[in-house]
């Protein structure tokens, strides 16, 4: 390196420099929002989630409509995440706040079988960071915000919108812009104003995001580096690229890649997040037509089975017959006199004392069976009418 690089570095600003001067700017720019610890763990990382390169009204006004949307936190995690991305409408990118909201809460039912978090701070900060960390596909910044404000560490989350702003500050490189990491940034603010750095940097990245050439974002910049806006402000019109992570190192033998890991873990279903191209599987053996190695089916091979539909559960309307109404049970019929009472002549009964016996008999049959009609009838044609209707 000559002399004269050497001159001009030592005339440039360093980072502990630009931070006093950036922190100075965005105090008079903004106020800081104090974070609420108050409430359970879970429902601070459902909000972190709606707060990634949000203000901080848009976020309060999104997990609202959340919280009040949906029956439970079950619901929200089953729902697709283009219907979540409706009820997150407010929020720069609605898309990736409904996609992380999923795959939070299905990581957290899947370890814990039950929506709770609040077993991340009962130990030590590492314990809780690391309980973050394991479920799948949450946000760094969410890990990081909830680092700093629930668990007590002293951190500084990052977004994509505080990123920027460090960027066009020149406090950060390309190459950290890139990668999303800022090492020893915590050192240079201390613990007892972190959170008051976290919280303004924070808003100077929402408004970053929102309004690039805004007059806000512009001033800022010009207080802390002129010359660095200057040569990194993009032109009017255009905004800046996304940061472009490295690639991850190759994985030892026998390990999965992280992407592998990450295509492993991904919900199944209507629900899930969209594959991307090239990443569906084919068809498990036998349960399709036979295909060949590019995928398409073999002509003359026999269909496969039709997909099974779920009809729904209707049953049967129960009928019940009108009954006709009971009519009172009928009277017996009046004696006929006997032929030899109408003829004016005796008729006297033949010997051995039988017709005697038998005409007793026929006499007193009617008289029985119109005592059991009258009490036992009503009773015999009622359950007789029970047993013909359906079962319900």
């Amino acid at each position: 390196m000559t002399s004269s690089k050497k001159r001009a570095d030592r005339g440039q600003p360093n980072r502990q420099q630009l931070i006093a001067k950036l922190q100075k700017a965005l105090k008079s720019a903004y106020k800081s929002v104090p974070a609420n610890t108050g409430s359970p763990v879970l429902d601070q990382v459902l909000f972190a989630c709606c707060l990634e390169n949000a203000h901080h009204a848009a976020a309060e006004k999104a997990f609202e409509t959340l919280m009040k949307g949906y029956f439970d936190l079950n619901e929200v995690r089953v729902t697709t995440v283009a219907e979540l991305a409706e009820s997150l409408a407010g929020l720069p990118d609605p898309s990736r706040a409904a996609l992380s909201l999923r795959r939070v809460l299905q990581g957290v039912f899947e370890s814990t079988y039950a929506f709770s978090l609040d077993h991340a701070k009962k130990h030590s900060l590492a314990h809780g960071i690391k309980t973050l960390e394991n479920l799948h596909g949450i946000p760094p910044f969410v890990v990081s915000y909830i680092a700093s404000t629930t668990l007590g560490g002293h951190v500084i989350p990052l977004d994509r919108g505080a990123l920027t702003g460090l960027y066009l500050c020149g406090i950060i490189s390309q190459e950290e812009y890139d990668a999303g990491i800022v090492p020893g940034l915590d050192r240079l603010i201390p613990k007892r104003g972190g959170l008051e750095f976290s919280s303004l940097l924070h808003q100077f990245g929402a408004d970053c995001v929102a309004s690039l050439h805004g007059a806000a974002v512009k001033k800022i910049v010009q207080a802390v580096n002129p010359a660095a806006a200057k040569d990194r402000f993009p032109k009017r019109g255009t905004t800046l690229p996304l940061p472009n992570p490295p690639a991850p190192p190759p994985p030892k033998a026998g390990q999965k890649s992280e992407a592998a890991k990450a295509e492993d873990l991904r919900p199944a279903g209507p629900q899930a997040a969209a594959r991307p191209a090239g990443k569906t599987p084919m068809p498990p053996p036998g349960s399709g037509p036979k295909r060949t190695a590019d995928g398409k089916p073999v002509p003359g091979s026999k269909p496969g089975p039709k997909p099974f539909v779920v009809k729904p559960n209707v049953g049967k309307p129960i009928t019940i017959k009108p009954q006709p109404p009971e009519m009172p049970p009928a009277k017996p019929a009046p004696k006929k006199a006997a032929s030899g009472k109408a003829s004016g002549k005796h008729v006297a009964p033949k010997a051995g004392g039988k017709s005697g016996g038998k005409t007793a008999a026929k006499a007193s049959a009617p008289k029985k069976k119109a005592a059991q009609s009258g009490g036992k009838g009503a009773s015999s044609r009622h359950s007789s009418q029970l047993a013909k209707r359906k079962p319900r």
